[in-house]
C-alpha cells in the first residue's frame, strides 16, 4: 500500500468555504479504483494548513488511474483554486519494522 501525502496551504479568505468542497471532492476520489481511504486533518498551529493522507493500494493508482481520470478533472475544479503555492505531492511506502 502507498500514502500519498500533500501539506494544503488554503487561501485565508477561502478557508470557510474549504472543507464543504473537499467534502464534496471526497465522493470522487473514493470512487477510484485503488483508493483505500483518506484523512484531511487541520493543523493547530496554521488553521489554514491542512495535511491530506490518502492510501492507494499501488502508486499508478494515483499517479495514472487518478490524475488521469474525469473524476481527478472534477476534483481539480472543486479544490485546486484554495491553494497556495500549490501543494508538493508525494508517496510514502511502508517499512515493516519488527
Amino acid at each position: 500500500m502507498i500514502l500519498e501525502t500533500a501539506v494544503l496551504h488554503v487561501k485565508p479568505e477561502l478557508d470557510a468555504s474549504f472543507v464543504p468542497s473537499f467534502i464534496e471532492a471526497s465522493a470522487l476520489i473514493a470512487s477510484m479504483k485503488g483508493y483505500v481511504n483518506h484523512e484531511l486533518r487541520r493543523c493547530l498551529e496554521n488553521r489554514h494548513q491542512y495535511l491530506l493522507l490518502v492510501w492507494w493500494e499501488t502508486l499508478e493508482d494515483h499517479t495514472v488511474g487518478f490524475r488521469q481520470s474525469a473524476q481527478y478533472q472534477e476534483w481539480r475544479r472543486l479544490l485546486h483554486h484554495y491553494y497556495e503555492p500549490f501543494p508538493v505531492v508525494e508517496h510514502y511506502e511502508n517499512i515493516q519494522i519488527h
